[in-house]
């Protein structure tokens, strides 16, 4: 397998739920649709089937990866795009039987923005639920915060920072027990884990290309077959009518042949997702055994993605510490947050201290993440640490 040219001589990178590098097989797919077959898909004419046809074949490819219908694909710019599409547009379309939201404190930004929007602009009322230390919401909470009134919620599928996996399916049960339709964000899930709306039993589902090898700039939103939605753009009637503006078709074909690739066969994927937890867990090993008693994990032990390590070292910023060991690509929490000097809120709702929530690293790895990466990482930050107790940019802090 072909590595992409940015990983050959750059710093281990370690920070595959920020974005995943464009698979290179994904790049030769996508790319006669950037020069020879140009056409609006919306055309009547050679040109405009070939772009047509490619939209179809990419559609059904993303359909077969989360186990629904091809009709039930909408294409979007992104997961926040698909997020704001799924929450406003169900909350408008439905406003008839209810103004009330719930979501959870951990959720992503796209989401409490969303809600947040629908609240001061249309009136809604929202509930945000808490989460336990391991980031998982407790079913008995979202049943107790169900009202008659409620018509969406939303819970992501995983935690990008922690990899906390939520108990989806009985969230999504709950909440249609009292009628209202269910959202999660598995922007990164699919691709990493076997992700079926219907053992999920979700009504709408989020996924985001550059978190399974494709461009930015792309995502897809499952929409359970005759729910309405309130487009997010207006106009003519492509994607179903639901998001408008002429198709992206190089990206499109992008995310398709990604999807392709993920769902080749059940036996290798499964082979990928151990070969994830393994190098993980070796990541862990490395960093803890020369450092006894001071590397905490943080998420929930078992129920997590399979490549996600997010721990705390005692003692340490994980700002500084990152800036002591630039031959390491990892990120201080989600990249969503970057750039702000404050502990990521995700785990703060979960309860960590302050200085345990500051030092945090999230550490994650990919399709091409190997055996030596971790050595190669594990003993970079480790040095970094024990060199002198911390890093020598600490103490200028």
């Amino acid at each position: 397998m072909t590595v992409p040219n940015g990983l050959r001589d750059g710093p281990v990178y370690l920070d595959y739920n920020a974005t995943t590098p464009v698979d290179p097989r994904v790049v030769q797919a996508c790319l006669p649709y950037l020069v020879e077959h140009f056409g609006n898909p919306s055309s009547d004419h050679a040109y405009g089937r070939t772009a047509h046809a490619a939209v179809a074949d990419a559609r059904a490819a993303v359909a077969d990866l989360i186990d629904c219908a091809a009709q039930e694909i909408v294409f979007t710019g992104g997961g926040s795009d698909s997020d704001t599409l799924a929450i406003r547009g169900a909350a408008l379309a439905h406003r008839h039987r209810g103004t009330h939201l719930i979501t959870q404190a951990t959720e992503h930004p796209a989401v409490l923005a969303t809600m947040d929007a629908l609240r001061r602009l249309h009136g809604f009322r929202v509930t945000h639920l808490p989460v336990d230390r391991y980031g998982l919401v407790n079913p008995n909470d979202l049943e107790a915060a169900l009202t008659d009134d409620t018509v969406v919620v939303s819970i992501m599928h995983a935690n990008g920072e922690t990899g906390t996996i939520q108990p989806i399916r009985e969230l999504a049960d709950l909440a249609h027990a009292r009628g209202a339709l269910f959202h999660t964000d598995a922007s990164q899930t699919v691709g990493k884990i076997p992700v079926s709306v219907a053992d999920l039993g979700v009504d709408l589902l989020t996924v985001t290309g550059h978190k399974m090898y494709a461009p930015k700039g792309i995502g897809a939103l499952y929409v359970h077959t005759g729910l309405d939605l309130e487009p997010t753009i207006y106009g003519g009637g492509q994607e179903h009518g639901r998001r408008a503006g002429t198709e992206n078709v190089a990206l499109i074909v992008a995310i398709g042949h990604a999807a392709r690739l993920t769902a080749r066969t059940a036996a290798r994927t499964a082979e990928e997702t151990q070969t994830l937890r393994r190098l993980r867990d070796l990541l862990h090993h490395r960093l803890t055994e020369p450092l006894p008693g001071r590397v905490r994990l943080n998420g929930h032990p078992t129920h997590r993605l399979p490549n996600t390590l997010n721990v705390s070292i005692d003692g340490i910023s994980a700002r500084h510490l990152l800036a002591a060991t630039p031959q390491v690509a990892a990120s201080t929490g989600s990249a969503c947050h970057e750039g702000m000097d404050q502990p990521s809120p995700v785990l703060m709702a979960m309860g960590l201290p302050t200085d345990r929530a500051r030092s945090a690293l999230r550490l994650t790895l990919g399709r091409w993440s190997t055996d030596p990466d971790i050595d190669h990482a594990a003993t970079a930050l480790t040095t970094a640490v024990t060199t002198t107790g911390r890093p020598a940019s600490a103490r200028h802090g």
